[in-house]
């Protein structure tokens, strides 16, 4: 009977170590199933900003267009044309200012006219050789009806031209193509403004030779 008081202490000591060998297995899995969460929250995280990013990367290449100029027409007039952007609606052409040209659209037919540039470029090359190839930049900027909301792409095309002399006096101008040169932002418009800069400098030059 003696014995009865130690083993009852033992017994409450077995007990308290299963108490705290419990809590400790609570406590863990608690810790388990709140890293688990956290593993399966980051990897969403993760997938989501991979998914947007895709997203975001597709919606910038549908929301643009790479035109290519073909001369049509003898050269009188370059056809616009992007066969991967079969959504392009319109393009709006803006030119240097100094050559005094307006401001053209074209609507569902993109393309760049003779007409619209003949005047100010043979008076851009008068006053030398007949004889001229060059360039002039242009500030294209294309809308793009992709989906319900349009959007717009604004680049700088160089447009290529020769102008020659005629058998019976004065001089022509004949339209070569187009060429993508580079895509810009708001700034689209200085830019333009440099890059005429610089080629009617080189025009000037070229016409003296």
């Amino acid at each position: 009977m003696s014995d009865m008081p130690s083993e009852k202490a033992e017994a409450r000591a077995i007990r308290r170590r299963w108490i705290s060998l419990g809590e400790l297995v609570a406590v863990a899995g608690v810790l388990i199933a709140a890293l688990t969460l956290w593993l399966n929250w980051a990897d969403r995280r993760d997938t989501t900003a991979a998914e947007a990013a895709k997203a975001a990367a597709a919606t910038r290449k549908a929301a643009r267009a790479t035109l290519i100029g073909r001369a049509e027409r003898g050269g009188e007039r370059v056809r616009l044309n992007d066969p991967a952007q079969p959504a392009l609606a319109s393009i709006d052409v803006a030119f240097p200012r100094a050559l005094g040209i307006a401001a053209q659209t074209a609507v569902v037919d993109p393309r760049i006219e003779a007409d619209w540039v003949r005047e100010a470029l043979l008076k851009a090359t008068d006053g030398g050789k007949d004889a001229v190839r060059g360039t002039v930049p242009l500030l294209i900027t294309a809308t793009i009806s992709e989906g319900d909301r349009p959007a717009t792409d604004r680049a700088i095309y160089d447009l290529v031209f020769a102008t020659e002399g005629r058998t019976f006096g004065g001089r022509a101008l004949r339209l070569e193509g187009a060429v993508f040169r580079e895509r810009v932002g708001a700034d689209g418009r200085a830019r333009l403004e440099a890059l005429w800069a610089t080629e009617a400098k080189r025009l000037a030059a070229a016409i003296k030779e």
